[in-house]
This record gives C-alpha cells, structure tokens and sequence, in this order.
C-alpha cells in the first residue's frame, strides 16, 4: 500500500482511537516522537510497534529529534545525557582526531538507545554554521563557526548514528546559522550575499550532500528569494539545495506547524509540495491540523518515492558496541573539552 507524502507527530504515549484511524486512512510515511510521546522504555517500544502495527509494516520510519544536550527527547532517569556539540568542537579545537572520535562515539551511543526502542532515524547532525548575533536557537548545538569544521564533525555524527543502525537526517539545509530570530515564534530574514554565503553556510552542507536525508530551514535568504523561506522556495531548493550543495536525497520541511510559515496549515502544506520538498513534516499533535496536512499532500511517487526508498535501503543493521567502555572513553573525551 502506498503511502502519503508526510510525517506526523501524535498526542501521547500511545494511539488513540481517532489517531488510529487517522493513520489508517491516510497512511503517512513515517512518524515522529517528542517527549509527550516518552516514558519508560517498555512504554516507547511500544508506541513504536503501535505505530508500525497502525500502518502494516515493520519498516515504517520512526523519528525522533536526539542531539544530545538541550535538544534531547529521551533523559534520565532512563536514558543518559550526551554533549551538546560544541563539545566536540572545542576538543576539536585541541586536537581534531579526538574531537571526531568523541562525537562518533556520541552518535554511536545514541544510536544503541534509539535502536533498543525501534527508532531508526535521527534528526541529526547539524551543519548550521552560526555568526556573532545570530539566534540562541542553535547556539551551543552548532559544532563550531568554520565550514570545514562543522562538515568533518558531522560527517562523524553521521558514522556514528549509521553503524548503530540508525538514518540520520541533515540539518537545517541550506543553513540556520545566521537567523537572528527562533524560527519556531517567527520568520527569519538574512541578508547576506550569495558569494558569501556560498563560502559560509553553503559550504558547510556540500561535503554531506550523499547523506540519505535532509531537512530545510524556515528562513528566508534576501539575496536568493527575498518573499520566501527556503522551505517554500523553488528558487532555494533547486538552484542551492540541490544545485549548489548538491544535495539529492529526501528532502523533508522542518515542522509545518512553526510560526515562521505564513498562512494555514493547508496553505502551508500546499506551498512546501509546490516548492519541491519530498516530505511534509507534522510535529504537533492537533488531529485536525494533521488531516489538513494529509489532505494537501500527494501520494509519494515518481522521484520522491525514489529517494524515499533510497533512504530506507540505505539502513544498516548495527554493529557490536561494548556500551560501558564507549560511554567511559567518550566522558574522558568531553571531560577534557572542558564541557562536561
């Protein structure tokens, strides 16, 4: 059975009935988890195995958004707290080799808790590349401020997380970093050159433009399309998503719902599929707002259906991992950075 061209979010720990048949009639892609959706481990694996049973299949995307510092929707008492990533950038900083080391082994570690629950994806890692004054909104989550950096730190989150067994997603493409305004209240504007934001922000993104999956940012570029965040902009998505950068995976909105977006939810949906993005992302748990999105959005076909498929295949099955000693090397790690 096909499925639609969106990802949601739900209410609570497990489906309610009217969530229930919601999936069931309009079978969304995948599905994505927030801290309203976790409890104990037993409780999210099966919410996990609910979602999965809900739609009829074993290998129906489950996302979660699982950085490490403040961005973490699993914590104690059940799951450990990893770094934030400029903790990887500063022992970078000192020495590059244990900088990647250290935020491999974060990726990996989070990778053994996702899988434990049936989660395989991770909206992670981060290549923003923020700027003096820009918004606290990525703050200490970007790896550092030079592009070459932050691409090498997040090619090692990326390593870790894909031999855990989980697909990581790229973000915010094509770059958060110079917002000066939380895209979750309102819409950002930058107005800083193409030339220069090629060698900045763009640059960070072109050496991960093969990872499976990526997620655009609400922010309008005024150099670019000065009426248009790059979630809505064919402009951005062809000639620098996928022209400049490259990149030529799934492409998914970051949350449709954000107060950046401009219009109903409808019109929201509607403007992010005319844009040219793969995928729909839905992260709040108003039932009618989802039936808007689900509405608006076609059945995954053609080239979307492609890549989809392209990044589930690229999946792999985890590797051993002796937890305690990668949790122990990766503390030395962050405990030398300063930045425990």
């Amino acid at each position: 059975m096909s499925s639609r061209a969106f990802i949601t979010g739900i209410s609570g720990l497990e489906l309610s009935a009217p969530e229930r048949e919601f999936i069931r009639d309009e079978r969304p892609w995948g599905f994505i988890l927030f801290k309203r959706n976790i409890e104990t481990p037993a409780q999210v694996t099966s919410l996990v195995r609910e979602l999965r049973d809900s739609i009829g299949s074993p290998d129906v995307p489950v996302l979660i958004d699982q950085e490490g510092g403040r961005v973490a929707r699993l914590g104690p008492p059940y799951w450990p707290v990893y770094p934030p990533g400029a903790a990887f950038g500063a022992l970078y900083d000192a020495d590059p080799e244990l900088g990647l080391r250290a935020a491999c082994l974060s990726a990996r570690l989070i990778a053994a808790d996702l899988i434990d629950l049936g989660i395989t994806v991770d909206c992670l890692p981060l290549a923003d590349v923020p700027v003096e004054g820009s918004d606290a909104v990525i703050g200490n989550r970007a790896y550092g401020t030079a592009p070459a950096k932050v691409a090498a730190i997040a090619r090692a989150v990326t390593q870790g997380l894909e031999q855990g067994g989980v697909l990581p997603v790229l973000k915010h493409i094509p770059g958060h970093g110079r917002a000066t305004a939380d895209s979750h209240f309102q819409l950002p504007t930058v107005n800083t050159s193409r030339a220069e934001l090629n060698r900045t922000d763009f640059a960070a993104f072109k050496p991960l433009a093969d990872l499976p999956m990526a997620m655009t940012a609400h922010v309008v570029f005024s150099a670019l399309d000065p009426a248009q965040p790059a979630t809505t902009s064919a402009t951005i998505i062809q000639q620098v998503i996928r022209g400049v950068i490259g990149f030529q995976g799934l492409l998914m909105s970051d949350d449709v719902s954000m107060n950046a977006l401009a219009g109903t939810i409808a019109e929201r949906t509607r403007a992010i599929v005319n844009a040219g993005c793969d995928m729909v992302l839905h992260c709040n748990d108003k039932l009618d707002e989802m039936r808007d999105v689900a509405r608006e959005t076609p059945e995954l076909a053609g080239r979307a259906l492609d890549r989809a498929r392209q990044a589930l295949a690229s999946r792999r099955q985890p590797e051993p991992l002796d937890r305690q000693a990668a949790r122990a090397e990766l503390d030395a790690l962050v405990d030398r950075a300063g930045m425990a």
